[in-house]
């Protein structure tokens, strides 16, 4: 029997007495429930609170232990020997000859054998402007490692912080919770001590059964997500998988910024442009050193020979080699270059009108949720909570029916839901302007 029908029952049918101890049961086992639900939450609020870690901590962990910076850290020293590559000299080349001379005269004269040895050294010097030019491409390709490296480390730090709020978010889901399922089982306890007389209780009892599990059910989902999410985000800051952490309990407050200003920042500090500049700007070397291995490299250095068969005969000078620039003149590597040329800065203007599409998508995302995020900021979450409690408590008295005080519990834990999805969905857009823009337009405020 539901205590609403029991209470009233029980009032139609004595005096005022009865209605004195009557009223006093159900207001007994109303201050029971809400003391076991206050403990219940108050425990899980303290074990939260020990050893807790704040999503900005976990940040820095991260950056500072996660295994796939090794990865950009190790393209930077890559890049870096490219440029010292680019603008080492060749190495000298030394050739040399030993030998056996016999030398005759087919006239009747004389012969004789002898030693020959010869030596030569030469040093190649690229054409005036070639070593330059391969050093601009190198210096370009370091600014693309250097630009790879910070644009992985704002992602990353955003996947952190958006897992260890995720995870915060679902602790407050998962105390809701379990706040309405222990208003529920002191209920179902309450009513099968008590014998039930007609359909109306039965079915009264069968309906609080069923929403007790499936508020249970709400409570075993929102401790998968905070599994599923605390595997990964372990990974990201170095922990093993199956490292335990407790999130501080903590909000995010964001700010607003206007569409031009977005634009504008975006153009200058978004990843994505700025790596297709460096692109683009590194092309037109590549075009302007094919241009220049047209003409060819000159080989300079000292040679000496020595010949003692009849006579000794020795030989110094300078040599000069070069190739004659006659059948290639690089013309198809020029073609080639200029073409990629012209592909970077369609790539440039591609992402450039991408980035914009991305800012001005997730601006509109962050303004309407910020507005969302701001009309149940205020009371109101406190406000549902409260009218869940004085709705148990009345049901119990019997002066509020059994629709009203489950939908009264109900849209409390939609409320904490929809709560957590648009503080997830408005970090998500304010990070993605942050990686776009370099504009950080949220904030973290612990919660007292």
């Amino acid at each position: 029997m539901s205590p609403r029908i029991f209470c009233s029952g029980f009032l139609g049918r004595h005096n005022a007495n009865t209605l004195w101890v009557a009223s006093f049961f159900c207001q007994s086992m109303s201050i029971y429930t809400h003391t076991k639900s206050f403990v219940a939450s108050a425990i899980v609020l303290v074990c939260a609170s020990v050893l807790a870690e704040t999503p900005e901590a976990l940040v820095k962990q991260a950056l500072q232990r996660n295994p796939e910076l090794n990865f950009f850290v190790a393209e930077i020293a890559g890049a870096k020997g490219a440029v010292r590559t680019a603008g080492t000299f060749r190495n000298p080349e030394l050739s040399s000859e030993v030998g056996y001379k016999n030398s005759r005269d087919n006239s009747g004269g004389g012969s004789g054998d002898g030693a020959i040895l010869a030596l030569s050294v030469s040093q190649t010097f690229e054409y005036p402007g070639r070593i330059a030019l391969r050093k601009a491409i190198a210096n370009h390709d370091l600014a693309v490692a250097e630009l790879h490296l910070q644009q992985f480390r704002l992602t990353l730090a955003a996947r952190v912080r958006t897992l260890a709020y995720g995870i915060s978010s679902a602790q407050q889901k998962s105390v809701a919770a379990r706040e309405v399922v222990s208003r529920f089982q002191a209920l179902s306890d309450v009513l099968a001590q008590r014998p039930t007389a007609g359909v109306t209780p039965q079915l009264e009892a069968r309906i609080i059964d069923a929403n007790t599990l499936a508020f249970q059910r709400q409570e075993r989902d929102a401790a998968l997500a905070i599994a599923t999410a605390l595997a990964e985000l372990n990974q990201l800051c170095g922990h093993p998988a199956d490292t335990p952490l407790k999130m501080a309990s903590a909000k995010v407050q964001f700010y607003a910024a206007s569409l031009p200003r977005l634009l504008s920042a975006a153009r200058a500090n978004a990843f994505d442009v700025r790596i297709r500049q460096v692109e683009f700007a590194q092309q037109g070397f590549k075009v302007a050193l094919s241009k220049n291995e047209r003409f060819p490299a000159i080989s300079v250095g000292p040679f000496y020979s020595m010949e003692n068969a009849i006579d000794r005969e020795l030989r110094a000078g300078l040599g000069i080699s070069m190739p004659l620039p006659l059948w290639d003149r690089n013309v198809g590597n020029i073609a080639t270059s200029k073409a990629r040329q012209q592909q970077a800065e369609a790539s440039l203007a591609m992402t450039e009108r991408e980035v914009e599409r991305r800012v001005a998508q997730n601006a509109a995302i962050l303004t309407a949720k910020r507005a969302q995020i701001d009309n149940l900021n205020g009371d109101e979450l406190a406000k549902f909570r409260e009218a869940a409690e004085t709705a148990d408590r009345n049901y119990q008295l019997g002066a509020v029916p059994l629709t009203i005080y489950v939908e009264t519990q109900k849209q409390y834990l939609e409320l904490v839901g929809a709560l957590a999805e648009l503080q997830k969905d408005a970090l998500q857009a304010a990070q993605e302007l942050e990686i776009l823009t370099g504009l950080k337009l949220y904030g973290e405020e612990a919660q007292r």
